[in-house]
Formats: C-alpha cells, structure tokens, sequence
C-alpha cells in the first residue's frame, strides 16, 4: 500500500521560495487527477434525462447507470496504493488518465443502457485511483507549515471539475435547442457532454509526465541518482542530499508495511481511530452532497423547473462550491479541521431541514409539478447554502482528516479501508435517491438533514483535532 508516513519524503521543507513555487506546480499538476474526479463523477448530471429518453430507462436503472462509476471507485481506491507502491506514484497518475480518456470515448457512444454502465465502471476506477494517488503524492512532496493548505488542492481541483463540467452540460444543453437530446455534429448533447472529458484526461497524462517521481519511491526503488534530483528541486540546492537519502533508507528499512489485520484490535472488531476515519467518510455521503451533483438537473425539472434553467442552477450551485473550498483552504490551517467540520454540519442540517420543509409544498404530479413561488425561492437558497457549509467544511476536511489522521503503522491500510467506505456509501444514496425522491422528495432531504445533525455529535465526541501535528507524531 502506499505509505504517506515519514518526514523526509511526507513532510518536505522547502528552502526557498522558488522550491516552494515547484511544489506548488507539482501539487497542482497531480491534483488535476482530483479535477478529473470531480468533472466525470458529476458530468453525469446533465446527461441524466438525455440517457433515460434515448434509452427508455426509469428509477431504478437509471439509478444504477449514475451509481455504477462508484463501484469502480471503490475497486479503483483499493487498488491504487497498492499498484503506486509497486509501479511508482507517476505511472499510477497516467494509467488513471488513460482509463479517464477510454471511458469517455466508450460513454460517448454507447450501444445501450449496460454498455454505458459498463464505460462509467472504468471511469469509476479512474476515478478511485485519483482520489489515493494525488493525495498520496501531495502529502509526499508538502511542506509540513502548508500541508493543510496543498492537501486542499486535491478539493479544489474537484470542486473546479464538477463547475467545468456543469457549465459545458448547460453551454451544450443550449446549443441543442435547450434540449440533451438536440443533435450537435452528428451526437445528441448529452454525448457530448460525456465525451469531452478526452481532453482533461489528455491534459492529465501530459503533466504526470512533467513532474517527478516521490523522492520516497526512488529511494525505495534503489533509484537513487534520481532521488538526489528531486530532492534539490523540491528542497534547494544547498540540501546534503546524501544526508537526507539516507535518513529515508533507515526509515524505509524500519517501516511496517500494513497490512488489514493491522487495523484490527478494537472492542468492534476494528481499531477505534479506524472507525473514526470510516465514520468521517460515511457521514460525508450520508447528507447527500452527491445528489446535488449528480442530479440537480432532473431535481429542479421534477418541481416545475425547464431542462435549460435547471443545468444553468447545477452551474451556479457549482460555483458556489468553489467559493466554498476556497473559504475552507483559507481556514483549514488556521482555525483548524474540527472547527470547520462542526460549523458545516450545524449550517447543513439547518438548510437541508429548510430544503425539505420547502420541497413538501409541491403540487401536482408528472411533468406538471411545480412549487409556490416562495418556497420556491426558500429551496434555491437553502440547496446552495447547503452547498456552501459542505464545500467551507467537509469536502476539505475530510479528505485532508483522512491524509492525517492515522498512525503511521496503519496509515496507507487505514485510509484504503475509509476511502473504500466512502464509495460505497456515496453508491448507496446515488442509487437510491431516485427512488426515494419519487416516492417523498420532502421526506428524502429530511432523512439527510438528520445525519447532518447526528455529525455534530460523532465530530464532537469521536474526532480529534490534527492541525499543527506532525504526520509521524500522529499516534
């Protein structure tokens, strides 16, 4: 499994601004991994309605086709410190761009509703192996003082993933007529809207080929003329390299490599910290954030909203979550993630509890259903106020909880296990979510306000603050 556990190669120190500058380059350009996360995991939203006319789908498989990327997710995530530890962090990154770019191609032009469902499951895994590999690699090559702040990259870049791709779903949508079906050089719109991750993914294998390799891995690879590279660009000129080199050899030479039963012990079968990570993950999917992204779209058709309007507020609902992470990268480091974590889920649960009250004044039934035009205001807001206590709170610090949190003998074991818990708790609301809006939308964002409410009290008795803590120190 990878392992993001020691100083000389978790925690590196630059020396110079300028080293800090390629850091950052280098961060940035792994974390277009997490752009490409964010974009085809929530592409999918604009293209819902286009799949079910063309292939005459309802709830249930429709449900399944959305959902089906996560279970390659989950496979993809399990697998991926595994294949990085073997094969290095770089030719993980491009393998993962090449499943981005097959996926695309193959989602594009699809014989059938299975064989769709079949391309999202690779792009899942594409999209697995970019939620381990680029946090994995970041935390490699972040300076300990601003390793809050380069982890958020990785939600930055997905957060800028899911505005990019709501806003080509919108800008497509209108260029067909305000129609995903509407016909644009020979493919309906929602083709389109699929196909065009190609280019990120292109983009992707083209700076994973640009940037080193983790100082850790050649070392650990007895490739050490090229560690002694990477370690002056990322560390300075003036670094005794040899010095360093060997600190990491003595550490890589004492290092447990860990294994699952490693993560056993606890009362339940599992190690307490271990189920505080599961809990983390879990409870980011169970308020529903993804059923924002991956069907806003058909959310705001079925209370009386047009296709084109509704793709314009999934794009403003995705800026909102920029401005969100921005707020969340700005004050992860400074007031720290147990903070953060407490006022999001307090601001969540109060406006998906203010969502559901608005959503139980819907009338009228099929295509013919719409809101009053007050509560209809109150569910806009209360949906992007939602989306702005997630994105200034648990879409960062989750992720960089997860990166922290654990010991070092069970780190890289650990945060596959909570990796892996969250796909398949995002699978399990996005598959049933069409179902349980159809049978009471109201009753639906109701249920997701309440575990909002519920991480208040498992953040404040369970998680444990890590700002400022070493990653070796973490115990």
């Amino acid at each position: 499994m990878v392992s993001v556990t020691q100083k000389p190669s978790g925690a590196v120190e630059a020396s110079a601004p300028g080293r800090l500058g390629f850091v950052v380059f280098i961060t940035a350009a792994a974390a277009l991994g997490g752009f490409l996360f964010g974009y085809d995991s929530s592409v999918i939203n604009g293209a819902v309605s286009g799949i079910q006319e063309k292939f005459g789908v309802g709830d249930g498989v429709t449900g399944l086709i959305v959902s089906s990327a996560l279970l390659g997710s989950a496979v993809g995530a399990a697998v991926a410190g595994r294949f990085a530890d073997r094969y290095g962090r770089i030719k993980v990154m491009k393998a993962g761009a090449l499943l981005f770019a097959v996926s695309a191609i193959g989602s594009m032009l699809p014989f059938s509703a299975w064989d769709l469902a079949f391309w999202r499951v690779l792009g899942g895994a594409a999209i697995g192996i970019a939620s381990v590999i680029a946090p994995t690699y970041i935390a490699e090559v972040a300076p300990t003082k601003y390793r809050g702040r380069l982890a958020s990259f990785q939600q930055a870049a997905i957060v800028l993933g899911i505005a990019i791709s709501q806003l080509i779903n919108w800008v497509l949508a209108d260029a067909a007529g305000g129609d995903t079906r509407g016909r644009l050089l020979g493919l309906e719109a929602w083709q389109w809207m699929l196909g065009i991750c190609v280019v990120p993914a292109a983009l992707y294998f083209v700076l994973s080929s640009a940037i080193p390799e983790s100082p850790r891995f050649l070392i650990q690879a007895d490739r050490l003329d090229d560690a002694r590279t990477v370690l002056a660009q990322v560390e300075g000129e003036g670094v005794d390299t040899d010095a360093r080199i060997a600190e990491i050899q003595g550490l890589i030479a004492s290092d447990h490599r860990p294994r699952f039963r490693d993560l056993l012990g606890g009362r339940f079968g599992l190690l307490p910290i271990v189920w505080v990570g599961i809990g983390l993950s879990v409870f980011q999917q169970l308020v529903g954030i993804n059923v924002i992204f991956y069907y806003s779209s058909i959310l705001w058709q079925s209370v009386g909203i047009d296709q084109s309007n509704s793709l314009l507020i999934s794009f403003i609902g995705s800026v909102i979550n920029i401005l969100g992470t921005v707020v969340a990268i700005l004050l992860v480091d400074r007031i720290g993630r147990k903070p953060l974590a407490l006022i999001g889920s307090a601001g969540m649960a109060i406006a998906l509890g203010t969502a559901g009250w608005a959503f139980s004044s819907a009338t009228g039934s099929g295509s013919n259903v719409s809101l009053p035009d007050l509560q209809g205001t109150v569910a806009l807001v209360a949906a992007n106020a939602f989306v702005l206590f997630f994105a200034m709170s648990w879409g960062v610090v989750v992720w960089v909880m997860l990166g922290e949190m654990f010991p070092n003998r069970i780190r890289a074991a650990a945060l596959s296990v909570a990796a892996s818990a969250q796909w398949i708790a995002n699978w399990a609301i996005t598959v049933s979510f069409p179902s349980m809006s159809r049978w009471n939308l109201s009753a639906t964002y109701l249920v997701y306000a309440a575990c909002a409410a519920l991480s208040i009290f498992f953040v404040a008795k369970f998680m444990k603050e890590t700002k400022g803590i070493r990653l070796e120190d973490m115990g």
